[in-house]
């Protein structure tokens, strides 16, 4: 019986996932073996970070938001949480990136939007030394 040599198809397979990793480093680039293991590690890290990618963003945009107010307590004495409380209790609708982005490039706007905000305190809550304390009524 003759030898038949293989086809091209695995050739193929195997140029495909080494073009994927050609940008690696040493045998993740070059051995069939390794490459393929290194492709579903990357792809899964890949999968993984897209989703701390958005939550490290938003821890970063509450950082930020919480420097800027702590920052000033001359005008303001406030923090995040009491910020965010009293911004959705007025059903004011900025999210945490916008206020980051405010707070980073026009401090002055986040320090009269929190203001205002503790000037239109309504009667049930006070704003006493950075805290919010709810009067109960009897």
């Amino acid at each position: 019986m003759t030898r038949i040599k293989r086809g091209y198809i695995a050739r193929k397979r195997r140029t495909k996932i080494r073009l994927f990793t050609s940008s690696f480093r040493g045998a993740h680039s070059r051995l069939t073996r390794t490459i393929t293991q290194q492709k579903i590690k990357a792809l899964v890290s890949a999968h993984r970070d897209r989703d701390r990618k958005k939550r490290d963003f938003r821890r970063l945009w509450i950082s930020r938001i919480n420097a800027v107010i702590r920052e000033n307590r001359k005008k303001i004495y406030y923090s995040y949480s009491i910020l965010m409380y009293n911004l959705y209790k007025r059903q004011l609708l900025l999210n945490r990136k916008i206020l980051a982005q405010i707070a980073i490039l026009n401090r002055n706007c986040l320090y009269m939007i929190s203001n205002e905000i503790i000037k239109q305190n309504s009667p049930e809550t006070e704003l006493r030394e950075g805290r919010v304390e709810i009067c109960m009524k009897k």
